[in-house]
């Protein structure tokens, strides 16, 4: 008789294309998903992979057994997890993300929605670790860390634009843009300049002769440094916005801005979670 974990593990492996991973997946030692998958061979009478010494590919009736079995696993699954769920009275899901972004952008997104939510702080390579050890169930990065079965969902493109305090006069000759950007105060995020360093890459296609004034690694925090007057940075549009109808900051060099992607980042197996899948909607939304 065929036993329901014996599927349940040949999934796992066909979407990873690993048995390692396929067990790290299901929280399984190799060898027990070894035999889970030698188990089910046995029953169907042939092989369902082709293995070499580097990868694990499924064969014909592979395949096939795949296109059967996927969608009435995935139903169960889904189903167990409404069940599970309907008897939690606030449903928990935990975020990774930049505290900055997360702050202004994705508490608005989050605001109606009706799980609990736990928010970890963290740049892209402590966040995919956090989704890697199960610490997150989602999170919001810059970078995408390539790894079998975890997925990526492109949230927005953030525009990041030179801004200075108001009282600030910008740039008389724009031909001059670098001289009078290299003679101001810079407050960055980080001592290697990140975005400002890009900015210097896609405009001046050199880095920037420059070292920072000011290093305050939150940008809400740049945010309001700028605003007293210390200095000049580049900040998201999304951050800037309030401040700039205020009147506390101001915006110069229109053409020379920076583009930044933001991800979501899961592991593929949770997108049957109907919970979870209303927290990646919310967040994808504009």
């Amino acid at each position: 008789m065929i036993d329901f974990e014996w599927y349940r593990s040949f999934i796992s492996i066909y979407k990873h294309q690993s048995v390692s991973e396929a067990a790290r997946s299901r929280i399984l030692t190799q060898p027990a998903m070894s035999q889970h998958l030698a188990a089910l061979e046995a029953e169907v009478g042939e092989a369902l992979f082709t293995r070499t010494t580097r990868k694990i590919t499924p064969t014909e009736r592979g395949k096939e057994l795949y296109s059967r079995l996927a969608p009435l696993i995935e139903t169960l699954e889904k189903t167990t997890l409404e069940i599970r769920h309907s008897i939690q009275s606030s449903p928990t899901i935990m975020i990774g993300s930049p505290i900055d972004y997360f702050s202004v952008r994705g508490l608005e997104k989050l605001k109606n929605s009706s799980l609990r939510v736990i928010h970890h702080q963290g740049e892209s390579e402590e966040l995919f670790d956090m989704l890697d050890q199960n610490r997150a169930d989602v999170i919001i990065t810059t970078q995408r860390f390539s790894k079998p079965g975890i997925e990526y969902k492109l949230i927005e493109k953030e525009e990041f634009f030179v801004s200075i305090p108001n009282g600030m006069a910008g740039p008389a000759d724009e031909d001059n843009a670098e001289a009078w950007l290299l003679s101001k105060k810079w407050i960055s995020y980080g001592m290697e300049l990140p975005i400002i360093r890009r900015l210097w890459r896609e405009h001046f296609k050199k880095r920037p002769e420059l070292d920072p004034h000011y290093v305050i690694p939150d940008l809400r925090g740049i945010l309001t440094a700028v605003e007293k007057g210390i200095g000049i940075s580049l900040l998201p549009h999304y951050l800037i916005d309030d401040s700039v109808k205020r009147g506390t900051v101001k915006t110069v060099l229109q053409e020379y801005t920076v583009l930044n992607e933001i991800y979501l980042g899961y592991k593929t197996k949770n997108k049957t979670d109907p919970f979870f899948q209303e927290v990646i909607d919310e967040l994808l939304k504009g």
